[in-house]
């Protein structure tokens, strides 16, 4: 790390041209090469998944994506002279547009089943030319502009589907500047030097600029989803100034103890800077947990994610370090420099609310325990009820075009013709065709089941499909209940002494699928996850009980922030003020990449708070003085950065996007409680009542294990005296702890 800081330092300009370079040729070659983000929760393998597949081989026209615009009156009926001319030509000029390769409408024949029985209600679908991942966004914005065109007092056009989405897919640019913003006030109170505050953030900005680029470029090599971008800036933008913060606080402390700009530089890149790619590990060890899933969609979020940790890590020792040496001793206050130009290095001293809160946990840790313990438990409790569902347009904010083409069809046609469910089938010969016919009969019989269409054949007639209207909306349990019982009862007999396969498909259908992976995975991931932070956490304080009380916090912060995500999201506490849309479940895919990001954020303030106790440990052998030494020294800082990177991930909420929502509303909850619940209360109250066991590690393994240093001591410097706060049992006689004195 010295080495690395040394070069920085003295080649400052070179080492920013790097960056800089880095940024433009990432940023062009994405502009160049364009996105290719998918959202494709099948996996290969499943029911839904093969269902797919068969589709896919038989039907190679069925590749398009299909939209649908839906219009409504309210003065008289769609079949009115008027309205059908209106929309016939609104019709006429959609399949004339770019892209469109096909209008099914409700007027004539083939659209029987597109009006609805009160007659005020009608709908079009629009099939594209390609998928979705493959439809420019100016192709769907002409398809919404030329439909919305028609639109009078009495006739109301909406549209719905995945391609009209992309019209409303959220701007970052808000949440992203409001989120910047807030940070750098936060960091320019706290430092009180403009240059200092700018740093941590053109760090983040640059990282993270560089690795928004990289995901792009990533999409194209690799599944990715298409809120991996905005995931990983997100977490980038949070953990990148974070890091970027706890630098520059110890570059500070270097030059108020009198060290030059390069020295206290080095120093805390030598220092604090090791502890920041510790940290960085744990988060990176953390979200590529997700590959022991082997999913390719989370793959692609896992490896999007830690390339992001992975450059504001590289930027924070690297780029930050060349720009301190730029800015001078303009890192310090203009109070700050005139005290040092006229009274010199003063040694420090920890006063104020810090050092008070610090000797009050000690005073007071059952009580103070007890009260956080209290706390987490009760935000944990609406996790018992997590459900995993579908997320669909219906949960969009009321306003979207979006939302109310699914409540009109919903009103129009019941909800399940938001989310129908498709049979695919498989033939071989006369016998099977026979036992297909029989299908559509036995479906419209069982429970839970609207409408079933016509069986379609493709040309070859070696492959069927056929389409099942649920009675219920496409989220709900009864749809997926209706899944099941085809699967269970309806398929089998129909499939006894012939040749025919047939699997259910579709919206629900593929997401309970995943759900279910999901689920089973959850465990082993939970466990490995775990155990390796608790491998690296052991490594580097050399106990047992660090490693044990951190992964028990752990999972205090993510089920408590899983409470509060089901409160908001799933029982609808609010989402609706918020602009997010109505209640619904949770995305299958949010528990796992939510524990991975979790785990290793909450790992960040483990590794700062502890490594200073454990530090202060080492020297005196005292526990009581070390968990006070070290939330009082580290407090203002891991708060100053919780105040952050809650404001950073809050501000993402803006983004109106409902699973980029979920993301910020969990990650600010966990981050607040575990900075200032957890760390501050929680863990100093079990650390003064454990004692010097909190250092325990049996001698065997002490000397099994290799030999780590986080962020070792200032060389040659002090650090800030704490005032004391003596107990009763000090006054009695020496802390029993010091027989547990470990070796350095």
């Amino acid at each position: 790390m010295a080495a690395i800081a040394r070069w920085c330092i003295r080649h400052r300009l070179a080492a920013l041209l790097i960056w800089l370079a880095a940024l433009g040729g990432t940023a062009a070659a994405a502009g160049f090469a364009g996105s290719a983000y998918t959202n494709d929760y099948e996996v290969p393998g499943t029911e839904s998944g093969r269902a797919t597949e068969l589709l896919a081989r038989g039907f190679s026209d069925l590749g398009g994506d299909s939209d649908t615009i839906v219009w409504h009156t309210t003065g008289s009926t769609v079949r009115a002279a008027d309205v059908q001319q209106t929309m016939t030509r609104t019709l006429h000029a959609v399949e004339e547009l770019p892209g469109v390769g096909d209008v099914a409408g409700p007027y004539g024949p083939p659209g029987d089943g597109r009006i609805s029985e009160d007659g005020r209600t009608a709908y079009a679908t629009v099939t594209f030319d390609r998928p979705t991942g493959d439809i420019p966004a100016a192709q769907a914005q002409a398809l919404v502009d030329t439909a919305k065109a028609a639109e009078t007092d009495g006739l109301q056009v909406e549209l719905g589907g995945t391609a009209v989405a992309l019209t409303e897919a959220p701007s970052v640019r808000l949440s992203e500047a409001v989120g910047v913003v807030v940070a750098a006030v936060v960091l320019f109170l706290a430092f009180g030097s403009l240059a200092a505050s700018l740093l941590p953030i053109a760090t983040a900005l640059v990282s993270v600029g560089t690795a928004y680029a990289g995901i792009v470029l990533l999409g194209h090599v690799m599944t990715v989803a298409d809120f991996a971008p905005m995931l990983g800036m997100l977490v980038g933008l949070g953990v990148g100034i974070d890091y970027a913060l706890f630098i520059v606080t110890r570059h500070r402390t270097g030059l108020r103890r009198g060290l030059s700009v390069a020295d206290a530089a080095q120093n805390a890149v030598v220092t604090t800077g090791r502890a920041v790619v510790f940290a960085g590990a744990t988060v990176c060890i953390a979200l590529l947990g997700m590959l022991i899933l082997r999913l390719d969609f989370l793959n692609g979020v896992a490896i999007a994610a830690s390339l992001t940790v992975v450059l504001t890590v590289a930027a924070s020792v690297t780029l930050l370090p060349a720009l301190l040496s730029f800015i001078g001793t303009r890192a310090l206050s203009r109070r700050e420099r005139r005290r040092l130009a006229e009274q010199g290095p003063q040694p420090e001293k920890t006063t104020g609310f810090a050092a008070r809160w610090s000797s009050f946990v000690e005073r007071h840790p059952k009580i103070l325990g007890g009260i956080a313990a209290v706390v987490m438990t009760v935000l944990a409790l609406p996790a018992l009820g997590l459900h995993l569902g579908t997320s669909d347009q219906g949960n969009n904010p009321a306003t979207s075009t979006t939302r109310q083409a699914y409540d009109l069809l919903a009103d129009g046609f019941g909800p399940g013709v938001n989310g129908p469910l498709t049979i695919a089938a498989q033939l071989d010969g006369a016998d099977d065709r026979l036992a297909l016919a029989a299908l559509p009969g036995q479906l419209r019989a069982t429970d839970g089941v609207a409408s079933v269409s016509p069986l379609t054949y493709n040309s070859s007639g070696d492959t069927a499909f056929l389409t099942v209207l649920p009675q219920s909306e496409p989220q709900s349990q009864q749809t997926s209940e209706l899944v099941d019982r085809i699967r269970a009862d309806v398929l089998p007999p129909i499939e006894d002494n012939t040749s025919l396969t047939a699997h259910v498909g579709g919206v629900t259908a593929s997401y309970d699928d995943f759900a279910e992976i999901i689920i089973g995975k959850l465990p082993l991931f939970v466990g490995v996850v775990v155990a390796l932070g608790c491998l690296l956490l052991l490594l580097a304080f050399r106990s047992i009980g660090i490693p044990i009380k951190a992964a028990v916090m752990n999972v205090a912060a993510v089920a408590s922030s899983f409470g509060v995500v089901v409160a908001v999201f799933q029982w609808g506490w609010g989402s609706e003020l918020l602009g997010l849309g109505s209640a619904g479940p949770i995305e299958p895919f949010l528990p796992v990449i939510m524990v991975s990001v979790l785990f290793g954020l909450s790992m960040d303030y483990q590794v700062f708070l502890v490594g200073r106790m454990y530090e202060e440990w080492r020297e005196t052998g005292d526990n009581r003085r070390a968990v006070r030494v070290g939330l009082a020294e580290t407090g203002r800082v891991i708060n100053s950065a919780a105040v952050i990177m809650i404001s950073v991930f809050l501000a993402f909420v803006l983004s109106g996007d409902r699973v980029i929502a979920m993301f910020g509303i969990a990650l600010a909850t966990a981050v607040a409680l575990d900075a200032f619940v957890l760390r501050t209360l929680l863990v100093p109250a079990l650390m003064h009542m454990l004692g010097g066991a909190n250092w325990w590690l049996p001698s065997r393994l002490d000397r099994l294990l290799p030999r780590i240093s986080i962020e070792p001591p200032d060389r040659g410097l002090p650090h800030a005296k704490i005032p004391e706060a003596r107990t009763q049992e000090e006054e009695a006689g020496p802390p029993v702890e010091r027989a547990h004195r470990v070796r350095p």
